[in-house]
Order: structure tokens, then C-alpha cells, then sequence
């Protein structure tokens, strides 16, 4: 996996990646603090509607955005997003109403919505040998779970020096070293759309794409199953642990690390797996993964069950969420062209986080009432976007142009 690293524009461009994402790390935890300095007891209000913010302005602003800047330099469209991060994080300590944090967070948000998906999309043009690109999606994917496990640490250390307001100090600076990563590297020239390119037909493009291909119509509805199993995880941990089993703020931090150590443990073997199996295969194994997970987790709830099951239910959702959502950019490197690939990256940014709109609130209202009914209505939609996932691959043979099995003797 780490073979890609000897390239040296996706050298730069991982560790501009990870600077990144560790500044977003420690912004959660800041933000968190921060929500609770300004509103007390109605912190869990001031996240909640910031949350909803952030995938307001992933579902909505990021297509908008992509039209606008889909013409623009590369390079000049990822500095200037970690920029525009970058100086919202610095104002964030000054902020002193809720609506203050509202307004800044969907601007960060909106920036951060810009940069994911063109960051994602310049990747196959630097490397264009799929095994090559399979490796950097395992190595992004082991990236985001490290992160979810190290930047909580890394905020409790710097704590114990420097105060909460601080925090986006670190913020700010992983955005502007990731910009100045971004800025040394030499990235691949966008081709020329043309004349007939206007905001409109861009605007529309990566939902045009998806509607016409088969393999994105597949991934949409695998999107489905990972957001049903994701959300179980990030809104009810704590109703579990805190709740349900009424233990501390450290079993919390291990359930949330169990989801994390499963998902990292597939991402080490993604190449493996997909080189023996096929990404279509792969993915369709985690959705079932995840819909039968979210049953036992379903069983688990209504037993009454110790803590111990629900930390093997979280590492079970975790490993499937890996097996989709890895190998998953193969379809879109695959279905999209080096003029339309940002756009067509954007549109799944959108239709995925689009899917959180409506497994967050099943978990989190439905959770408040009964977890186990929460469970089992998270579990039957899964089911039914896996039932209909596989059918789909297996009448339609979906197959995506690198997706042959390797013959036993490259094994």
C-alpha cells in the first residue's frame, strides 16, 4: 500500500491530506467546547443544528460550487478552499452567540465541500494504473479512521497546555500547511471543456452521469446501506454507552474506536480483496455485511445485552462500511473523463451525505423512543437497498472496466 507513496505529487498530496484532516479532527473537539462555553446544557442543541448545517452545505452548496469553480486551475481551487478554512477557523475563538457559529460553520463547511471532492478527483489523473489507485484509496481510507482515533488524543494532550480556544489555532495551521503542500505540487492541467461548458449544463452534469450509468445507479443505492449503518454508529454511541450501560466518557471513546479499528482493519486488505474479488463483489459483501450487522445490533438492543456485543456489532459496521466505501471511487474513476471527473465526484459527495438526511433523524428520533425500534427501522432500510443492490449487479452483470479477478498466477 505504501509502494504509492514513492510518487511524488501523491506524496505531497496525501500529507497535504492528512494535515487536513487532522486540523478538522481538532476543530470537532473545539467546536465542541466552544458549543458548550456559549450554551451550557444546550450544547447537544448548538452541535445538533451544526451538524444538520454541515450537510446542508454538502448536499446543497457543493454542486453549486463545483459548477462555479469546474473551470477555474486545480491547485488554485484546493489553496484557496484550505484558505477560506483557514481564516474561519482563527474567527471562531472570537464568536459569542450560537448564530455566530451557525454562519461560520456553513461557510467552512461550504469550503471544505469545494476541496473533498476536487482533491478526490485529481487523484486517478495522478495515478492512472488502478492497482496503483486502489492503493491510494485504501491509504485515504486508513487516513480517515487514524484521524478519527488520533485527534481526540492529540486535543486531550494539548489541552493540558493550552486552552480550548486554542485548539483552532491547530485547526488553522494544519489548513495552511496542507495549502502550502498543495501549492509545491505539480498537479495535472484540467482539459478544456469547450464553449458549450455553461453553469447549467455543469450544474446538472454529475447527476446526468450517475442517472446513465449503471455502476453509479449501484453505488447510489450502496450509499444508502452505509449511511443506515454509520448512523447508528455517530448518533447512538452515546445514548448506548451513557445511557443504556451508564458507563463513562471512556467506553465512549472505545466504542467510537471499535467502529474506527474495524473499518481500519479492512482498509489495510482492500487491495487484496478487490484484487481476488472485484470491487462490484466487494462492495456488494459489505452492504450485506452492514444490513446484517444492523439486525444483530437490532437483536442485541432488545436483549438487553452487554457492552462487549455492542463493540463487536460496531467493528462488524465498521469493516462493512470499509468494503463499500473504499473501493468505491473505482466507480467513479471508471464512469467519469478527466473533463467531467470533479463534477461527477462532487454529485456523489452530495447523493451520499444526501443520504444522512434521512438516516440521521431515524436514528437520533426514533433512538430517543426506542433504540430497539430505531435499530430495526435503520436495519429494514439497509436490507432493502442491499436486497435491491444485488439484484441489480447480478441481472445487470455490472462489471467495471478493471474489474477482472486476478488469474492465480499474479496472486
Amino acid at each position: 500500500m505504501l509502494e504509492v507513496l514513492r510518487n511524488p505529487t501523491y506524496a505531497k498530496l496525501f500529507a497535504a491530506q492528512v494535515l487536513a484532516l487532522l486540523g478538522t479532527g481538532l476543530l470537532t473537539v473545539a467546536l465542541g467546547l466552544l458549543a458548550f462555553d456559549i450554551a451550557g446544557d444546550a450544547a447537544g442543541s448548538v452541535l445538533g443544528t451544526t451538524l444538520t448545517i454541515k450537510m446542508i452545505a454538502y448536499v446543497g452548496v457543493a454542486p453549486l460550487i463545483a459548477a462555479v469553480v469546474d473551470r477555474l486551475p486545480t491547485k488554485s481551487v484546493l489553496v484557496t478552499a484550505d484558505a477560506v478554512r483557514l481564516v474561519i477557523a482563527l474567527s471562531l475563538p472570537l464568536v459569542t452567540e450560537a448564530w455566530q457559529i451557525y454562519l461560520l460553520v456553513f461557510a467552512l463547511q461550504s469550503a471544505s465541500a469545494t476541496f473533498t471532492p476536487t482533491f478526490q478527483s485529481v487523484i486517478p489523473s495522478v495515478l492512472p494504473d488502478t492497482r496503483d489507485y486502489t492503493r491510494a484509496l485504501s491509504l485515504s481510507r486508513l487516513a480517515y479512521d487514524l484521524e478519527s482515533l488520533l485527534s481526540p488524543s492529540i486535543a486531550a494532550a494539548l489541552l493540558t497546555v493550552v486552552t480550548s480556544s486554542r485548539l483552532f489555532t491547530g485547526t488553522a495551521t494544519g489548513f495552511a500547511l496542507s495549502a502550502g503542500l498543495v501549492l509545491a505540487t505539480a498537479l495535472p492541467a484540467r482539459p478544456d471543456p469547450g464553449n458549450e461548458s455553461t453553469f447549467w449544463h455543469r450544474l446538472q452534469l454529475g447527476a446526468r452521469v450517475f442517472a446513465a450509468t449503471r455502476t453509479l445507479r449501484f453505488l447510489l443505492l450502496t450509499n444508502i446501506a452505509v449511511a443506515a449503518g454509520t448512523a447508528i454508529v455517530l448518533v447512538n454511541s452515546v445514548v448506548y454507552t451513557k445511557g443504556r450501560f451508564g458507563l463513562g466518557d471512556t467506553a465512549l471513546a472505545i466504542t467510537l474506536a471499535s467502529y474506527g479499528v474495524g473499518s481500519l482493519l479492512v482498509a489495510l486488505t482492500i487491495p487484496w480483496i478487490t484484487d481476488r474479488l472485484g470491487v462490484i463483489a466487494t462492495m456488494v459483501t459489505g452492504a450485506v455485511v452492514i444490513a446484517t450487522t444492523l439486525v444483530a445490533a437490532t437483536l442485541v438492543t432488545a436483549a438487553g445485552a452487554d457492552w462487549e456485543w455492542l463493540l463487536a456489532t460496531w467493528t462488524l459496521l465498521g469493516m462493512g462500511t470499509s468494503l463499500v466505501s473504499t473501493p468505491s471511487s473505482r466507480l467513479l474513476a471508471d464512469a467519469s473523463t478527466p473533463a467531467n471527473r470533479t463534477l461527477v465526484y462532487t454529485a456523489q459527495f452530495a447523493l451520499s451525505h444526501a443520504c444522512f438526511l434521512v438516516t440521521y433523524p431515524i436514528a437520533g428520533w426514533l433512538g430517543a423512543a426506542d433504540l430497539t425500534l430505531a435499530a430495526l427501522a435503520l436495519a429494514v432500510i439497509a436490507a432493502a437497498a442491499v436486497g435491491v443492490a444485488t439484484g441489480f449487479a447480478v441481472s445487470r452483470r455490472l462489471r467495471t472496466s478493471s474489474d477482472e479477478p486476478l488469474p492465480a498466477s499474479a496472486r
